[in-house]
């Protein structure tokens, strides 16, 4: 690679000195700005709108809304969602409001991290909104159908950005290099390393460019290559946001791929979510509800195990016990799957719903006083041990109003096969009521 590095003002980032000017200076987001793409055209139109700028960081979200901003000769107001009450709200509405009558200029009200913002900060924006006095401009690194109240979401159009390519970032490093070209090279490999490391954001691979010119300064280096890279960069952690979207689109992709009886993309996903910081006691505990969801009466084990799992960790630590949540997670994948209890009980808790609060019926309630028994419960309850099998032939457990219910319906595989069949048996004896069986 070429120069790079040069003597800059240390008070201006490297970043806000590169952000565009202009809508085609951006890189990224073809797919919005691109010939007749919706943003190209919004820009093109001359007509602002409300909407919501969605995507992981460093990808543009601010620097659209200024372009925005300045395309459309508004006012631009910013505000932080981290920072930032309803009272900062109201004063940016009247700044808007005194804009307007002054000069007849529109304002551009952004809001960034607006997930951050409560239900009642959110709908301090709504009425000046629809008033017209401001055009709004959220940007979040949240799904916003979760994080946006409603009424805010449906009065602006949800624009998804996407992480910036290895092309991408390659042509960012190239523009930070026409910026200030000096007597410092990079080698291709160190620069594969930043970018790796940059994971998609712009902001982020510009930070470490001048992390490296501060420690190539600093040294009286002129030459970095891999190991410079590798002993100076910080490493940032992977894309990953603790709580986010990535964070469950990742814990969501893991889960899906131990249901699909796939243990290498399983281990996949659980090392990445480890590379990403995720705390393994966390992927311990949605094991355990694997474990139950989608292994079940299956393989019973799974469950033990799977709480093994979960305590060897937490008395090992990393990275030894993280090994006993690989090989629980590798074992989720490879077992029989039944999710018959989970359907089960979603069939039950409807019925609750349903049928409302129905008595139990007296011969299975407990008689424990003489009043009790002389109001009659207990009064013909079969003890089931006392028979054949240990199975009183004919007897219902349901209320009395109820119809007959299957719930639980065994699956042909692994452990719930013999369940199954046990089932038959007994059900053999005691057939089920037509009048009875709606099911």
């Amino acid at each position: 690679m070429g120069d790079l590095f040069a003597a800059v003002n240390p008070a201006t980032p490297l970043a806000e000195r590169l952000r565009p000017k202009h809508i085609d200076e951006v890189i990224g987001q073809t797919h919005l700005l691109g010939e007749g793409r919706p943003l190209r055209v919004a820009f093109a139109s001359r007509k602002p709108h409300s909407m919501i700028f969605w995507g992981p960081p460093g990808v543009g979200k601010t620097t659209l809304a200024r372009l925005m901003a300045d395309a459309f000769n508004a006012e631009f107001i910013a505000l932080s969602a981290v920072l930032a009450g309803v009272k900062d709200i109201r004063e940016a509405v009247a700044q808007a409001d005194l804009t307007l009558h002054q000069s007849g200029r529109h304002t551009i009200l952004f809001v960034d991290e607006v997930h951050r913002f409560n239900k009642a900060q959110q709908d301090a924006f709504l009425p000046f909104v629809e008033q017209g006095l401001v055009t709004f401009i959220g940007a979040t690194t949240e799904n916003p159908s979760f994080e946006v109240n409603s009424a805010l979401l449906s009065r602006a159009t949800v624009y998804v950005l996407q992480p910036l390519s290895e092309s991408e970032l390659r042509e960012l490093f190239a523009r930070a290099q026409r910026l200030s070209p000096g007597d410092v090279t990079v080698e291709e490999q160190a620069l594969e390393a930043l970018i790796g490391y940059a994971d998609g954001d712009g902001r982020r691979l510009l930070n470490l460019v001048e992390q490296l010119h501060t420690a190539a300064q600093a040294t009286g280096v002129s030459w970095i290559d891999l190991p410079f890279v590798e002993n100076t960069v910080t490493r940032s952690l992977r894309m990953f946001d603790k709580g986010g979207e990535n964070f469950y689109d990742q814990i969501s992709a893991l889960h899906k791929a131990v249901r699909g009886s796939d243990p290498d993309a399983s281990l996949y996903w659980f090392c990445r979510m480890l590379d990403g910081g995720c705390d393994p006691l966390y992927i311990a505990r949605r094991a355990v509800r694997m474990a139950v969801e989608d292994v079940g009466l299956a393989d019973p084990r799974a469950f033990a195990m799977a709480l093994d799992a979960w305590d060897a960790y937490d008395r090992l630590g990393s990275p030894e016990g993280e090994l006993a949540i690989a090989t629980l997670v590798v074992y989720l994948a490879c077992v029989p799957k039944s999710n018959a209890v989970y359907v089960a009980m979603g069939e039950a808790k409807e019925d609750v719903e349903k049928f409302g609060t129905l008595d139990v019926p007296l011969r299975l309630r407990n008689a424990p006083t003489g009043l009790m028994k002389g109001l009659g419960y207990g009064r013909g309850y079969r003890y089931a041990h006392d028979e054949a099998d240990a199975f009183a032939a004919g007897e219902r457990y349901l209320p009395d109003e109820m119809p007959e219910r299957r719930y639980y319906r065994p699956v042909p595989r692994g452990l719930e096969i013999k369940i199954a069949e046990a089932l038959a048996r007994l059900r053999a004896k005691a057939p089920r009521d037509p009048a009875r069986d709606t099911t």
